[in-house]
């Protein structure tokens, strides 16, 4: 018996969970979760067309809070699970979601080889520079200096630069939001999901609890879309600058792209040609004869 599928326009009320939200109040966590069912809606994307990845942290708290396909993983793994997925079955857009602590400390290496590997996937980073979920400690991006709750001097490090090792790594997509402006990050989301290889996208959010250096007042004063004044995301000098100096202004929107660049499933030799995709290929196999050269 065939049964027939939603015909109707996916509607923001699909997304809903009967599970209460718990991140705390003004938390920008809030903005994205409501950006994320916007750009899923606005691309008439069904829960059950859409696959999210959440990893360890405050952002991972929100995948029993949406409706769809999600998975859950371990600190700083993400990345490898969403690329996992994505290969496995090309057709269905993936995205994964981490924090600034587990993304640039546990998991930076899936990080770089995720960039540069180009998997076909987006990667949305929530950046409120501290580790939240674990009671405020300072994270990889946390001001050298700052005081938090288990560097009461500041951290010895250096902070990392983050946007420099993401263009380091010769990416196809990086863009940045800011999570008191669903506008904005809607738009970034859409054309993220849209684009052909590995999307970066920097979430900047507030931390109420534990971030009290970078406020939602703090960013709000000073982001803006660099796209609305006029920026091209093709001219990758210009994308750097605006990516790395945030002293005194944030740059926001998509700020560089480029389509030119097969994504790592493209390259993949064995693949060529086939129209089938991976997770249609599984099937059951008679390996007895090879056990017998074991044994």
């Amino acid at each position: 018996m065939n049964i027939a599928l939603q015909t109707r326009p996916p509607a923001l009320s699909d997304y809903y969970s009967e599970t209460k939200c718990i991140w705390c109040d003004g938390c920008g966590n809030y903005g994205i979760w409501t950006a994320v069912k916007y750009a899923l809606v606005e691309l008439n994307l069904h829960p059950w067309q859409v696959c999210l990845c959440y990893d360890v942290g405050c952002n991972g708290n929100g995948s029993d809070k949406i409706e769809g396909y999600r998975f859950h993983g371990l600190h700083g793994r993400v990345i490898p699970f969403a690329a996992g997925a994505k290969l496995a079955n090309t057709t269905v857009p993936v995205i994964a979601f981490g924090g600034d602590g587990a993304t640039f400390s546990e998991g930076i290496g899936h990080l770089i080889h995720g960039v540069r590997s180009n998997y076909p996937f987006t990667f949305v980073l929530h950046n409120n520079t501290n580790f939240g979920l674990t009671t405020g400690q300072a994270s990889s991006l946390t001001p050298q200096g700052q005081p938090m709750n288990t560097s009461p001097n500041g951290i010895p490090e250096h902070t990392l630069a983050s946007m420099e090792l993401i263009f380091s790594l010769n990416p196809t997509f990086v863009a940045r939001g800011f999570s008191g402006d669903i506008r904005l990050m809607t738009r970034i989301l859409k054309a993220a999901i849209q684009h052909r290889g590995f999307a970066f996208v920097e979430m900047l959010q507030a931390c109420p609890t534990y971030n009290h250096f970078a406020t939602h007042g703090y960013l709000l004063d000073r982001y803006f879309d660099a796209n609305a004044d006029g920026h091209d995301p093709g001219n990758l000098q210009q994308a750097k600058v605006l990516a790395t100096q945030v002293q005194d202004r944030i740059a926001c929107g998509i700020l560089y792209q480029r389509e030119d660049i097969p994504h790592f499933y493209d390259r993949l030799i064995p693949r060529q040609g086939l129209e089938t995709t991976c997770v249609e290929e599984v099937r059951k196999y008679d390996v007895s004869e090879y056990w017998k050269e074991l044994v």
